[in-house]
């Protein structure tokens, strides 16, 4: 079914708003996958953040003209599934993880920071901890060194305290 002119500028208007907002694209090829698989991946793609769209190749083309993201617009071709995350690796993380269970979901390859990426790129992006693992990490990095000091510290005042609470006793026996 053709879309008329006035849908058609719709569309464009809606990748471009999307394009506006997000900062990782990643493109997949969905060819063979059924119904059921597509449908549990935007249920996936929903909850985690993800806009996951199949378009029109040219029209995605036009909208992402001018973004970051016109450095894959030769990636688009074929059936393609098109995810936009703001978060920078919720698309690349909810694509490939689908694409370990569904061998016939491909990932072409993506865009982040105005950088084109392959296949191994998109990957190596969903490797990536999310916001709050990260933030976990560095706060256990920033408390690191202080816990131990404050476990010395303790450890010596203990050695300490508990002699000095010892020859008190031992002065008041003699």
């Amino acid at each position: 079914m053709s879309l008329n002119r006035s849908e058609k500028e719709a569309v464009i208007k809606d990748v471009t708003g999307l394009a506006a907002k997000a900062q990782t694209l990643v493109l997949a090829e969905y060819r063979g996958i059924t119904v059921a698989d597509l449908t549990k991946l935007r249920s996936t793609a929903r909850s985690n953040g993800v806009s996951l769209s199949v378009f029109k190749n040219t029209l995605a083309r036009r909208a992402v003209a001018g973004s970051g993201f016109e450095v894959v617009s030769d990636l688009m071709t074929g059936p393609l599934i098109y995810s936009f995350s703001e978060d920078a690796v919720a698309a690349a993380r909810v694509v490939a993880d689908f694409a370990k269970t569904n061998d016939k979901l491909v990932i072409r390859g993506g865009a982040y920071g105005g950088k084109a990426l392959d296949m191994n790129g998109v990957k190596q992006l969903a490797s990536i901890p999310s916001k709050e693992v990260l933030l976990a990490q560095l706060l256990g990095l920033m408390q690191s060194p202080i816990s131990r000091l404050a476990r010395v510290l303790g450890a010596i005042a203990e050695k300490n305290g508990g002699a000095a609470q010892d020859a008190p006793a031992e002065a008041v026996a003699a």
